[in-house]
């Protein structure tokens, strides 16, 4: 890892707080791609063959392009970590990910704000997969009680090819949070979109995931879970379009409120073709009576029942 001398301090700093969080430190290490963002400036940069990462400062914060070539397997993820150590300010992040062709790739996303009281973060990710290709990108997040995100995602699935987006947000307030994944496929591509997020006292949560079913035979898969407590305020909303021959989409949500929360969810599917299938399911409001009774009936109260029943849901 090449790390720039004079910013040595905020590098171990996010170490540090990477060994805080239990989060697997071995990301930092020499034999991984990766690129290493605090606040406006790149602090650790590592290219391995079959991956390169170029970055550049820009006002306010980082922006990066990733190349993974052809027919590249890479026995490591690619790193993407994204710090902020202070407690006020604005970042923005814009990632530009291109895949090779007959490629497989993982990519561990980590957006680390442990002292955010007014905080605002920007992140725009653009991912292009090539034929044959296989993509999983986890997003984790780490955050302070006063985090404002807007994310968004837009992945081009080429033929062939697979893409697995999974964002958590689950042991850390959401605050504010705006979250939209938008992905087209190509033939015989494969796209699955995962959100799982815990939002507590006021915060404010508005995920949308939208696929595009464009190639024949194309298949997707979006779920999401939002498990919302206190008077926090969740908009969940799954769009799937069957565009092409045969294409076939399916949408799930599960979403629990306790207490005062106001949840909805709004499953959008359209097809313009009639070939193509699309399904859907939802869940919506409190936990599970049956599953409560059947835990408590064991000797657990009511409260560490609905705890645990919640943690199977996040898959904690």
């Amino acid at each position: 890892m090449t790390i720039k001398i004079d910013l040595t301090r905020e590098y171990e700093a996010l170490v540090e707080a990477y060994q805080r969080e239990g989060l697997d430190t071995s990301l930092f290490e020499g034999r991984i791609a990766a690129i290493i963002i605090s606040g406006d400036k790149i602090i650790g940069l590592n290219n391995v063959p079959g991956v390169k990462i170029k970055g550049e400062e820009i006002e306010n914060g980082v922006k990066a392009e990733v190349t993974i070539a052809d027919n590249v397997e890479l026995p490591f993820p690619v790193h993407l970590c994204t710090g902020y150590l202070k407690s006020e300010g604005y970042q923005r992040v814009v990632f530009d990910i291109n895949v090779g062709k007959n490629s497989k790739v993982k990519f561990i996303s980590h957006c680390i704000f442990p002292y955010a009281k007014n905080f605002a973060h920007e992140a725009v990710t653009r991912i292009k997969i090539g034929e044959g290709s296989s993509v999983l990108y986890d997003d984790e997040h780490v955050h302070g009680e006063g985090v404002r995100m807007i994310g968004k995602t837009e992945v081009d699935v080429g033929r062939g090819a697979r893409y697995t987006g999974r964002f958590s947000l689950t042991k850390h307030r959401a605050k504010k949070l705006k979250l939209e994944m938008i992905a087209r496929l190509d033939e015989r591509a494969v796209l699955e979109l995962e959100s799982k997020v815990k939002a507590v006292k006021d915060d404010s949560v508005e995920i949308k995931e939208v696929a595009y079913l464009e190639g024949a035979h194309s298949r997707a898969k979006l779920r999401s879970t939002v498990i919302a407590f206190d008077r926090a305020r969740a908009s969940v909303i799954n769009e799937a379009y069957g565009l092409g021959d045969y294409a076939k989409g399916h949408v799930e949500c599960h979403e629990i409120v306790k207490g005062d929360a106001d949840v909805q969810t709004v499953p959008l599917l359209r097809v313009k073709n009639d070939k193509a299938e699309l399904t859907h399911e939802a869940s919506i409001g409190r936990i599970n009576e049956a599953q409560l009774i059947q835990l408590m009936a064991k000797g657990l109260t009511e409260d560490e029942a609905a705890e645990l029943i919640i943690k199977g849901l996040l898959g904690e």
